[in-house]
């Protein structure tokens, strides 16, 4: 999965696995398992038109998320925003959040977890199906 010399690692996301939900997908393309990176994680993560993840928190993590492509609502607490290409959302620790997709096209972001741990708790999660690196999400 990594490539590059000791300092520098690159990742493609065709060589990560994709985690796919009812409400979309995530590639880790910096985690543990994936560049050995031990301060932070970052995803590519695509929510589908409609679609959000529930409410959760994340105890032991603070989240950023920086809006790509696509438009939504995000909830952090009791606030809740529009979002769009270009806004970023910092998610305290242990604060209650969720992302929706209130737009016609995915939304896309890159989410980076510090320290990295909430990505592999998806892993395990029943309703998550792992899709192998190179292959393409099918619903």
């Amino acid at each position: 999965m990594v490539s590059g010399g000791e300092l520098m690692r690159i990742v493609k996301p065709r060589e990560t696995e994709t985690q796919m939900f009812d409400w979309g997908t995530v590639q880790w393309l910096s985690e543990p398992r994936v560049t050995a990176a031990q301060n932070f994680s970052v995803g590519l993560v695509l929510i589908d038109v409609g679609k959000g993840h529930l409410r959760h928190v994340h105890p032991d993590a603070e989240e950023v998320l920086y809006v790509i492509a696509g438009e939504g609502e995000q909830v952090v607490g009791d606030v809740k925003e529009p979002i769009g290409p270009g806004v970023l959302v910092h998610i305290p620790l242990g604060t209650e959040h969720q992302t929706l997709n209130t737009g016609w096209e995915p939304l896309k972001a890159l989410v980076v977890y510090a320290p990295p741990g909430a990505e592999a708790k998806y892993r395990d999660m029943p309703e998550v199906k792992l899709i192998p690196p190179g292959r393409q999400p099918v619903r």
